[in-house]
């Protein structure tokens, strides 16, 4: 733990390459990263929660499956501006099309994505990692 710190103070800060995307073990806490976990999930529910409200009003969601991408495509191309023709709107504050709302908490990302990739190696978080099964009598029922 004090060769992993000492190790981090003298590599830097760490950086993420491409757009800002959580890992696929994202909700895992593994002992060590609490501290990284507390501020990412922090700034999740404040900053990039509310920077998602404001795209959702201005219209600019966008939705993982393709159907229901293709259809918000096309509503958006069909109605008229959100904003209106107002000279006092500072266009800079407002979201555009293209933003993340990740993109507010890209150094929390990193610095979990640093630790956890280092103490999820560990025999202590392992079996964070393990997948589980569901049983039969706890999944929904399929209806038809």
């Amino acid at each position: 733990m004090v060769f992993g710190r000492i190790r981090d103070a003298l590599t830097g800060p760490p950086t993420l390459t491409g757009p800002t995307v959580l890992p696929t073990y994202f909700p895992v806490t593994p002992v060590g990263c609490e501290k990284h976990a507390d501020n990412l999930f922090t700034c999740l529910s404040t900053t990039a929660t509310e920077k998602a409200r404001d795209m959702e009003k201005a219209g600019y969601s966008k939705s993982y499956y393709p159907d229901i991408r293709a259809r918000q495509e096309k509503e958006r191309a069909d109605a008229p501006p959100v904003i209106a023709e107002n000279k006092d709107v500072d266009l800079s504050a407002l979201p555009s099309p293209d933003d993340n709302p990740l993109d507010e908490c890209r150094m929390f990302v990193a610095y979990y994505k640093r630790c956890c990739d280092r103490e999820l190696k560990k025999k202590k978080n392992w079996l964070l990692t393990e997948p589980y099964r569901v049983q039969e009598e706890y999944r929904y029922k399929k209806e038809g």
